[in-house]
C-alpha cells in the first residue's frame, strides 16, 4: 500500500501515542501547578486493544517509528502489555518511550523485556533547587537520575536526555549537563524553549538559540558536526572531537523544520493531531467504537493526512521576524501576541523523538 502524502508532499512515518494525559510532575512550561485541568475521564481513554488496532493501521500506512508518551506514560497500569503488543507489529522497527524518569527504577527491566528499545528522559537541571522549581515542586532529582541509570543498565540505550534551555533559569548548566551525559550510553539533546499555547507565558527573550548552546559547549568540550541519521531527524547532531559521544540540539524556534516533518500524535482520548503544536484534532475513537472496519479507518486516516498543510513553527518564526522588524509597533505587538497565544497544545519537549 502506498504511503499517504500531505499537501506539502510529506509522508507519515513517526507516531507519538499518548497513553494518558495525567502526570506526576507539574512542570512550569507544560502543566503549571497553578492551573486546574480537566483530565480525560477513564471511559474516554483508549484501551490498549484500541491503541494496538489503530497502531496496526498506522503502520500499514507507512509509520515505522512509534513513541509512547503521556502525560507521564509510566502512570498507566500494565504498560508492558501495550509495549509487548506494539513490539509484535510487523513493520514497526523503532519503539521508544518518553518519560520524566521517576518510575524507571521499577519499570526499566520489565519494559525492555516487553520489547521497548529506547527511552527518552526529560531532565532540565542537575541542581536540586532548579529541578524542583521547574517540576512544580514534585518529583525528585535523585530519583530521576536513578531512573536514567536504571534504563542504561536495562539495555535501553542510548538513553536520550531532553533538556529545555531557558535564559536565566538553567542556561548556566549547559556545559555541566554536557559533561554529565558524555559517553556512548547517553545522548543529550538541548531544546530551544518553545511556546505552549497560553500556559507558560512564553517570551522570545527567554530562548537560548541552538547556535549559542553549541558555541558554549564547543568552547570547553570541542565539537564537530555529525551527519543526520535520517533525512527527517529533528535534532542536529554534534560529536565530541575526543570521541566522548555526541550531543544534539533541536532548534524549533530559530531553525524550524516543518518542511521535513513526518510526525503525528494520537492523544489518550483517540484524537489524531497532524501537528505537534495543534489544538485541533481529528476524532478516531468515535468511528472506531462505532464499528468502522480497518479498511474504513485506514481510508479516514489517508484523507486526514492528505489534507494536512501544517507548518506552525515556520509561520511562528515568520511572524516574530515581522514583528521585530516593525520595531515594536502596536500592530507588531498584537501580531506577536497572536504567536504567543497561538493554537499550540503540544506534548511539551517530547518533540525530539
Amino acid at each position: 500500500m502506498s504511503q499517504p502524502r500531505d499537501q506539502l508532499g510529506r509522508s507519515l512515518t513517526d507516531l507519538r501515542i499518548s497513553v494518558t494525559d495525567r502526570c506526576n510532575f507539574r512542570c512550569t512550561f507544560c502543566m503549571p501547578e497553578d492551573r486546574e485541568y480537566d483530565f480525560v475521564p477513564r471511559a474516554e481513554v483508549l484501551s490498549y486493544e484500541e491503541i494496538l488496532r489503530l497502531a496496526r493501521i498506522f503502520v500499514s500506512r507507512g509509520v515505522h517509528k512509534v513513541r509512547v508518551t503521556g502525560g507521564e506514560p509510566l502512570l498507566r497500569r500494565d504498560l508492558e502489555r501495550l509495549i509487548e503488543g506494539l513490539a509484535a507489529i510487523e513493520g514497526l522497527d523503532d519503539l521508544a518511550l518518553t518519560t520524566n524518569g521517576l518510575l524507571l527504577p521499577k519499570k526499566a527491566e520489565s519494559l525492555h523485556r516487553a520489547g521497548l528499545q529506547r527511552v527518552t528522559v526529560s531532565l532540565h537541571s542537575l541542581e536540586a533547587a532548579t529541578f524542583s522549581r521547574l517540576a512544580g515542586g514534585r518529583g525528585d532529582l535523585a530519583g530521576v537520575l536513578a531512573g536514567i541509570e536504571a534504563a542504561a543498565a536495562a539495555g535501553l540505550t542510548p538513553v536520550k536526555i531532553n533538556t529545555v534551555v531557558i535564559q536565566g533559569v538553567n542556561d548556566h548548566e549547559i556545559v555541566s549537563l554536557a559533561r554529565r551525559f558524555r559517553g556512548d550510553e547517553f545522548v543529550l539533546r538541548f531544546i530551544e524553549y518553545m511556546d505552549v499555547g497560553t500556559l507558560n507565558a512564553w517570551d522570545p527573550a527567554s530562548v537560548v538559540s541552538a547556535e549559542e548552546i553549541i558555541r558554549r559547549i564547543d568552547a570547553e568540550l570541542p565539537l564537530e558536526p555529525a551527519p543526520r541519521r535520517h533525512a527527517n531527524d529533528v535534532a542536529k547532531r554534534y560529536r565530541y572531537r575526543d570521541g566522548g559521544g555526541e550531543v544534539g540540539v533541536i532548534a524549533s524556534i530559530t531553525e524550524p523544520f516543518c518542511g521535513d516533518c513526518t510526525r503525528a500524535r494520537l492523544s489518550a482520548d483517540g484524537h489524531l493531531y497532524t501537528c505537534l503544536f495543534s489544538a485541533v484534532g481529528h476524532d478516531l475513537k468515535a468511528p472506531l467504537r462505532a464499528g468502522e472496519s480497518d479498511a474504513e479507518l485506514g481510508e479516514r486516516l489517508d484523507t486526514i493526512w492528505g489534507r494536512r498543510s501544517d507548518r506552525y513553527s515556520e509561520e511562528r518564526s515568520a511572524r516574530l521576524e515581522r514583528a521585530a522588524a516593525s520595531g515594536g509597533s502596536a500592530e507588531a505587538s498584537d501580531e506577536a501576541s497572536d504567536v504567543l497565544a497561538g493554537e499550540a497544545r503540544v506534548e511539551m519537549f517530547r518533540i525530539g523523538g
